[in-house]
């Protein structure tokens, strides 16, 4: 959802191009005077309007001075990490200003795109993007990464600006270096790996959504046991949990009520697999003739990890009527 906001008669029709140019679900306020086709009235008062805005959009869009804009949203401004994408066009449409979260809020890329698309000047004041150095927290965002420490990204993007960050990757890196960055060692640097080792002095880790869990429980296994169990299955082989993309399980515990409780309070999608589909992953897996007796494969949770991943990096654990593995699928940085 984007927001645009417009106080005039030409404001509004350069709010429409630029409604016509983003597309996807947008909502579109005025004036109470200049309300109606297709623009809703802004009520007075207005904060709660504009808190409600802050609150439930990807991106607003003010055509209108920066100082509407500032104003309108600055009582509710938290966080780089979490406040929507704010963007300030005049009501000519000749700039296009990235005014509030230009890098983890998209609204750098966003400038970009609109300023394109109706004719603009983007104008981008990010020191990073200004100096044409590579920006973690863009990058990040644009390639799905999860940033480890966000005090470390700063501290890394102050030390771009100021020279060459050398990189580790546990991946292919695809593509030449952008500027700011180069291979080798140095105190502060930047690490793209699903670990937790930290190769640095000061290490920012950019971590991919790139591991599944195999997870097998007994019948009515509560979902903090499965916690603990994917927890201290993931910190004894140094796994980030953040790197955790998905979960996988036999069929027979797609009713399984902790399993299903523990994967949709950390945001985990859950698939499950008929025992034919598991014993048909090729492999080398911990045998188990108790499991295959009960459920018809030699194991769950290996197979169940495997079966749309590349590597196996967690064997079977148990503890409490728990088993888990996890591994690893192939995954690129890419610079291109």
């Amino acid at each position: 959802m984007i927001t645009l906001f417009a106080y005039s008669r030409k404001g509004i029709e350069t709010a429409r191009r630029i409604g016509g140019a983003l597309g996807g679900e947008l909502r579109f306020y005025t004036a109470e005077r200049l309300a109606g086709e297709g623009f809703q009235p802004i009520p007075k008062p207005s904060a709660p309007l504009y808190e409600q805005a802050f609150g439930t959009s990807e991106a607003l869009v003010f055509v209108s001075s920066c100082g509407i804009a500032v104003r309108s949203v600055a009582p509710y401004v938290k966080s780089k990490t979490t406040d929507p994408a704010v963007i300030v066009s005049d009501e000519t449409g000749r700039f296009v200003i990235s005014l509030l979260s230009g890098h983890l809020g998209g609204a750098n890329a966003l400038a970009e795109r609109i300023a394109a698309a109706i004719g603009a000047v983007p104008v981008i004041t990010t020191a990073t993007d200004s100096n044409g150095r590579f920006s973690v927290d863009s990058w990040a965002k644009t390639h799905g990464f999860a940033i480890s420490d966000m005090g470390m990204a700063k501290e890394v993007s102050a030390a771009v600006l100021e020279g060459d960050v050398p990189i580790k990757s546990d991946f292919y890196v695809k593509g030449e270096l952008p500027a700011g960055l180069r291979t080798g060692e140095g105190g502060t640097g930047i690490c793209f790996t699903y670990r937790t080792d930290e190769p640095f002095e000061r290490t920012l880790r950019l971590i991919p959504k790139c591991v599944t869990l195999g997870i097998g429980c007994r019948r009515g296994t509560p979902k903090e046991a499965i916690a603990n169990a994917v927890g201290s299955a993931l910190a004894e082989n140094g796994i980030d949990p953040k790197a955790v993309k998905s979960a996988a399980s036999i069929d027979l515990k797609k009713d399984e009520a902790g399993l299903k409780e523990y994967c949709r309070e950390n945001g985990l999608p859950i698939s499950f697999y008929t025992a034919e589909e598991l014993d048909a992953v090729k492999g080398d897996f911990t045998p188990s003739e108790f499991v295959k007796s009960v459920t018809g494969v030699d194991n769950v949770c290996e197979r169940a990890a495997m079966i749309c991943a590349d590597e196996l990096i967690i064997r079977k654990t148990a503890a409490n009527g728990v088993t888990v593995a996890a591994a690893l699928e192939k995954t690129e940085v890419r610079f291109e």
